[in-house]
């Protein structure tokens, strides 16, 4: 029969595991932010927006910086905050949202890129890491 102490003991390990895994979260997040702050660069984007319209071109540059905010504030949130995530319903709800992000942003990567480039099926598992990162917590 399983004692009392190894209940807790099971359990004690599981909130250390779903507290590491935000810690996890929060750097990942962390990185994404800092991967779309280098999009100019990295796409050439000074010519390759030249070509949109000005509303078109505006749109794209201002939606990548919104994006790059919102991962700043939930890797500080998974960081600083993740007791909160797990043991309110307000968390629960932010790590449902936050899983629901990276899993339709990997099916969106399908979708969109296709299965034939591998730098685009790389990118599929990054985000697929996402949101495993993110479920487990809410399982």
């Amino acid at each position: 029969m399983i004692g009392i102490s190894s209940i807790l003991m099971q359990k004690g390990n599981v909130i250390f595991m779903n507290h590491t895994l935000l810690i996890i979260g929060g750097i990942f997040h962390f990185s994404f932010a800092l991967f779309h702050l280098f999009f100019w660069q990295l796409f050439n984007w000074k010519k390759d927006l030249a070509s949109l319209t000005f509303v078109n071109r505006a749109i794209m540059q201002i939606l990548n910086l919104c994006l790059t905010f919102v991962f700043v504030a939930v890797g500080y949130i998974s960081i600083f905050y993740a007791s909160e995530l797990l043991t309110t319903k307000l968390g629960k709800a932010i790590l449902t949202a936050t899983f629901l992000f990276w899993f339709l942003r990997a099916v969106e990567q399908i979708v969109f890129f296709g299965i034939k480039e591998a730098r685009s099926n790389i990118l599929t598992i990054i985000f697929a890491v996402g949101f495993i990162i993110y479920l487990i917590p809410i399982l």
